[in-house]
């Protein structure tokens, strides 16, 4: 990386840290009391003035904090309207509060590039003067022009040169880190792609060569779209400990916002010191996926919806289960380059059954016939249990049937008979409805598995637990196939209690 001006150079430690906290607040004192708040813990804290509707209200308790905290690295931006900010006053104005951040003690500044092209020479050098400078360009609808943008802005000396963007697919992410990869070997450059797309440069971009990335104070209080904040990007994603050398997997599906994966699986590779991060891909398309996957490299996937069935055509191969079913929620990248499928959706449900009861020659019923119900089928079947199959629609349902040599019968047929065992296999109650796929008098069986994970406690599994049936909740069979994953991936056993108990403290907040 290149070195920071010598004129400002000494003011800066040689190593900074990777992640810069942004503190917004309406008024001068709830910004001072946030930063005394996160100090401690983030030594490195960006003050958006221009969120304050006087900027200079806050200089006075800015100076008399960074007095206070000789540790602290801060970074004064007042970003104008024009730029994404909210100051309305001209660059000259932003300016001035820039200046009088610096005399505070800010040994960083930040300056929009639109503002930087406006002010005059003199204006800019007064800036430069004070404190060292990030140059900054915002683009919030797409990631292009990249080259253009770094060329327009080197015209303009600073310090640090801030690249954003907005990713409209995953692939943009690519395209920010190979520009990182590209740059940071003649400049200082901070890159970076906001919404929930770019997650992915969040994450590795300081890995690829930016200079550190920006977090937010709390859930809330984003400066910008898809931002994190600091105590999900250090302790679930462990941004402090990625490097080269850290393998990249992740959940990819539409929609993907609300899912439990992240965090479950960050907790696995934590507690078992395996060097790996785990990201949230929201693909909206697969060919976008799989452009991610052989660029980055991704070393590992759990395939959601809608992507199960038609990410196989992408595969080198899959195993044979997977195959029958004609679906995978899993890949892995062989060390030959090569991808191939799993089915873990068997292990979520077969593990919880078969430790609660023999399976072979149990009588089972699975509600549903999709690519979860088949699943569960195909793995029932292959631990010897008398598969039944019932579903709403009857031409699906018996499709399944017969594909798997199982049994389908309809709701009337169903009501007449016991069964060791359910499985709930559709997203009926899922969420926040309040619908179940059967009624309390046809949940005629000893144990009941309800596939859906969100809510903790669906309907099914209330009226299931009135009739006296034994339930199995949707966040162990979700445990079960994560933890299969990731032996697949690790080769080691997994810590299922943590995965445990991280999912059980997720729903709990979800509550």
């Amino acid at each position: 990386m290149a070195t920071i001006a010598t004129t400002v150079r000494r003011h800066l430690p040689l190593r900074l840290p990777r992640i810069c906290v942004a503190v917004t607040a309406s008024h001068a004192a709830e910004m001072i009391e946030k930063a005394e708040s996160l100090v401690r813990d983030n030594p490195f804290i960006e003050f958006r003035l221009d969120y304050v509707r006087q900027p200079a209200t806050v200089l006075p308790r800015l100076r008399r904090f960074l007095e206070y905290h000789p540790e602290v690295l801060a970074i004064g931006t007042c970003r104008r309207v024009a730029g994404g900010g909210k100051f309305r006053g001209s660059p000259v104005a932003e300016a001035d509060v820039l200046v009088k951040a610096a005399a505070a003690g800010c040994q960083m500044v930040d300056l929009d590039l639109q503002s930087a092209l406006a002010m005059k020479p003199r204006e800019l050098d007064r800036v430069r003067s004070a404190a060292a400078v990030i140059l900054s360009f915002h683009d919030f609808k797409a990631t292009r022009k990249l080259e253009e943008t770094y060329r327009k802005m080197i015209a303009i000396p600073a310090d640090f040169y801030k690249v954003v963007t907005t990713a409209t697919c995953l692939a943009d992410n690519v395209s920010m880190m190979r520009f990182l990869e590209q740059k940071s070997h003649e400049r200082s450059v901070i890159g970076l792609c906001m919404g929930e797309q770019g997650l992915i440069s969040r994450v590795l971009g300081v890995r690829a060569g930016s200079a550190f990335t920006f977090a937010a104070v709390t859930q809330g209080e984003e400066t910008a779209p898809g931002q994190l904040d600091s105590r999900t990007l250090r302790d679930v994603f462990r941004i402090e400990q990625v490097e080269n050398s850290t393998r990249v997997y992740g959940v990819a599906g539409d929609p993907i916002e609300h899912s439990l994966s992240p965090a479950m699986m960050n907790t696995a590779f934590r507690r078992e010191t395996v060097n790996a991060v785990y990201l949230g891909l929201h693909a909206k398309s697969l060919d976008d996926l799989m452009t991610c996957v052989k660029e980055i490299p991704i070393h590992g996937l759990s395939v959601t919806m809608p992507y199960k069935e038609d990410i196989v055509e992408y595969l080198d191969n899959t195993e044979p289960v997977a195959a029958k079913i004609g679906a995978v929620n899993t890949m892995v990248r062989a060390q030959d380059g090569k991808l191939y499928g799993f089915n873990t959706d068997v292990a979520g449900v077969v593990r919880p059954l078969e430790q609660r009861l023999p399976l072979k020659g149990a009588k089972v019923l699975v509600i549903g016939a999709g690519g979860g119900a088949a699943a569960a089928v195909f793995g029932l079947k292959e631990r010897g249990a008398d598969v039944y199959i019932t579903n709403r629609s009857s031409r699906r349902g018996q499709k399944l049937a017969k594909r798997s040599r199982s049994k389908f019968v309809t709701r009337n047929q169903m009501r007449k008979l016991q069964f060791d065992a359910m499985v709930h296999a559709t997203p009926v109650g899922m969420g926040t409805s309040k619908s179940s796929p059967l009624t309390e008098k046809e949940i005629n069986c000893k144990y009941l598995l309800d596939m859906v994970y969100v809510p903790a406690e669906t309907k099914l599994m209330k009226l299931a637990r009135a009739r006296g049936v034994q339930v199995i909740p949707g966040s162990e069979m979700f445990v079960q196939q994560g933890a299969r994953q990731f032996e697949i991936w690790t080769g080691k056993p997994a810590p299922l209690e943590d995965m445990r108990r991280e999912v059980s403290n997720a729903l709990e907040g979800r509550k």
